[in-house]
């Protein structure tokens, strides 16, 4: 199987993993879905993202070509945490709270007519700055775990 690969898609699976007991320390309920939800720390996409060009800057170097697509990538990943998914969370606690009121609005005022969303929006969707270098440096860690690992499995 391709190391790179493998390395980038462990790097995803333990951010996801990790964010369950930091949902449960923070709410004191265990919530099983955070194993597949967007948002919240550490980001998976960034920790993906790094643990990839991290394993493959140790291996082929810094200068290599897939380390330079790997990295720009890996940027635009991040940025795009950071930016559009996180405005667009943004965008959504917004709706889903205008939604609410005319609901409300609705039901004091028999003449108007609102259909309410059968599911609210969506709100975790992007990431905090603090949660993104939190999951680049956990795939920076996994990335060069995973060479270390190599390299020592090819010396025996």
């Amino acid at each position: 199987m391709n190391r790179a690969l493998t390395t980038a898609m462990i790097g995803i699976g333990i951010a996801q993993a990790i964010k369950m007991p930091l949902t449960y320390i923070k709410t004191r309920k265990w919530d099983w879905s955070q194993m597949i939800q967007t948002g919240g720390m550490p980001s998976s996409h960034s920790s993906g993202v790094s643990a990839l060009a991290t394993y493959i800057a140790m291996k082929r170097g810094i200068s290599a070509i897939d380390f330079a697509v790997s990295s720009v990538f890996g940027a635009v990943v991040m940025y795009d945490a950071m930016g559009i998914r996180r405005a667009a969370g943004e965008i959504a606690i917004e709706v889903n709270d205008l939604d609410e009121q005319v609901e409300r609005l609705a039901k004091q005022h028999p003449g108007l007519y609102h259909t309410r969303r059968r599911k609210a929006l969506k709100e975790s969707l992007g990431h905090l700055p603090r949660e993104v270098a939190g999951g680049a440096l956990l795939g920076i860690a996994i990335g060069a775990l995973s060479y270390m690992l190599e390299k020592k499995i090819r010396k025996v």
